[in-house]
C-alpha cells in the first residue's frame, strides 16, 4: 500500500510539473502504471525547450539593448564612423538576403528544370547583380586572407569605396555619384565606337547599306537621337561580318566592352566571348521585361534598368526614363540572338544624345 502511495504521488508531482495532461484517469485518480522511462524524457524535452527559448529571447533582447547604446555612444561621439559604421551593417544585411533569394532561385533552376531565360524578370535581374557584385569583391576578400591584413582591408575600403566595395556598402549619396562617374568613364567610349562604325562601313559593299549606318552614325555625332526605325534599318550588318559579335575588329570590341563595364585587358578571341555572353543575357533581361511590362517597375528599378543599357538615368526624370525604356524594347524585341552586336552598339545610338533630338520611334 505505501509502495502504491508513493507511486501515486510521483505520478502526481510530475505530471502537475510538466504541465501535461493525461487521459489516462482511473475513478479520477491519475494511473500508476506510467513507467518511469515514458515520462521522464517528456519533462526534459517539455521543460528543457521551454527553459531553452526563454534563455534565447532574454540573451537576445540584452544583445539588442546593448547595440542600441553602441550605436547610440557612436552616433554621438564619431557621427561619421556611425555613418560608416550604420552603411556597413545596412550593407552586410541586403547581402545576407540576397545570398538567400539567390540560393533559393538557384534551388528552383535545379528543381524545376529552369534555365536562366525561362526566370522572371526580378530573379534574373538579381542573379546578373549578384554574381557582377561577387566578382568585383573576390579581390577584397583574397587581400584580407593573410594575418591582421584585415586591418588594411578597412582602410583601403575607406578610402576606396567606388573602387573595391559593391554598392550592397555604397550610401545613397555614393549610390548616384559614383554611378554619375561609371557613366562618364562609359561615355569616353562613345566617339571610338561611332569613329570604328564609319571605318567599318568602308568595308560594306551594299551601296545602300553603307549610306544608311554612315548617316546613322553623322546623326548622332550632330548630337541627334536616331528613331527605332532607323537603326533596325542596318541590323543585317550586325549579324555577320564585319560588325557581328565576334566579326567586328579587336578594337571596336575593345571599345564596346567598356560600355557593359567589362575590362578590354583579355586576348580578342576571349573579349568575343565575352561580350557575346553578356549581350545575350541583356537580350534575355529584355525579353523578360516585355513580359513583365516596364510599368511594373518602381522608380528605383526603372532607373536601374536605364542605367545597365546606357542612360545616365540619375540626371533625368522618371517619365523620360520610361520614355527611353519603353523606345529600347521596341528596338530590343525586334532582335534575334545572332544580332545582338547591335543591341550594345545601340546603347550608343539611343543613350548618347537622349533626351536631345527626336525620340519617338
Amino acid at each position: 500500500m505505501a509502495l502504491s502511495c508513493s507511486s501515486l504521488c510521483s505520478n502526481l508531482s510530475l505530471i502537475r510539473l510538466c504541465g501535461l495532461r493525461t487521459n489516462i484517469i482511473t475513478n479520477g485518480l491519475y494511473t500508476p502504471y506510467m513507467s518511469c522511462q515514458s515520462r521522464l524524457p517528456l519533462c526534459r524535452h517539455y521543460s528543457s525547450s521551454g527553459v531553452r527559448r526563454g534563455i534565447g529571447r532574454y540573451v537576445t533582447s540584452r544583445l539588442q539593448r546593448v547595440n542600441s547604446r553602441y550605436e547610440g555612444f557612436l552616433k554621438r561621439r564619431f557621427p561619421r564612423f556611425f555613418q560608416l559604421y550604420h552603411t556597413f551593417m545596412e550593407g552586410f544585411k541586403l547581402l545576407f538576403q540576397d545570398a538567400k533569394d539567390v540560393r533559393r532561385i538557384k534551388t528552383k533552376m535545379v528543381s524545376d528544370g529552369l534555365q536562366f531565360q525561362d526566370l522572371p524578370y526580378r530573379e534574373m535581374e538579381k542573379l546578373r547583380q549578384f554574381r557582377r557584385g561577387m566578382i568585383k569583391a573576390l579581390p577584397l576578400v583574397v587581400i584580407s586572407i593573410p594575418p591582421f591584413a584585415n586591418y588594411l582591408v578597412f582602410v583601403l575600403m575607406y578610402f576606396f569605396p567606388r573602387q573595391l566595395l559593391i554598392p550592397h556598402f555604397w550610401t545613397p549619396r555614393q549610390q548616384v555619384e559614383f554611378q554619375g562617374v561609371y557613366h562618364s568613364l562609359r561615355v569616353r567610349h562613345h566617339w571610338p565606337v561611332l569613329k570604328g562604325l564609319e571605318y567599318t562601313s568602308l568595308q560594306v559593299k551594299d551601296n545602300q547599306l553603307q549610306s544608311r549606318l554612315k548617316d546613322l552614325c553623322a546623326k548622332v555625332q550632330s548630337g541627334e537621337t536616331p528613331q527605332v526605325s532607323e537603326i533596325l534599318a542596318v541590323r543585317s550588318l550586325f549579324s555577320g561580318p564585319p560588325l557581328g559579335i565576334k566579326r567586328m575588329s579587336v578594337d571596336q570590341m575593345r571599345h564596346v566592352s567598356r560600355l557593359l563595364f567589362l575590362t578590354p585587358l583579355l586576348p580578342g578571341f576571349l573579349i568575343g566571348r565575352r561580350l557575346n555572353s553578356h549581350a545575350l543575357e541583356l537580350l534575355q533581361l529584355d525579353r523578360a521585361l516585355s513580359r513583365l511590362g516596364p510599368h511594373q517597375l518602381s522608380d528605383f528599378e526603372l532607373r536601374q534598368a536605364c542605367y545597365v543599357r546606357g542612360l545616365n538615368s540619375n540626371s533625368l526624370c522618371i517619365n523620360q526614363c520610361r520614355e527611353w525604356l519603353f523606345q529600347w524594347l521596341h528596338m530590343s524585341s525586334s532582335l534575334k540572338d545572332s544580332e545582338v552586336s547591335l543591341l550594345l552598339h545601340s546603347i550608343v545610338f539611343l543613350s548618347a544624345n537622349y533626351p536631345n533630338g527626336p525620340s519617338r520611334h
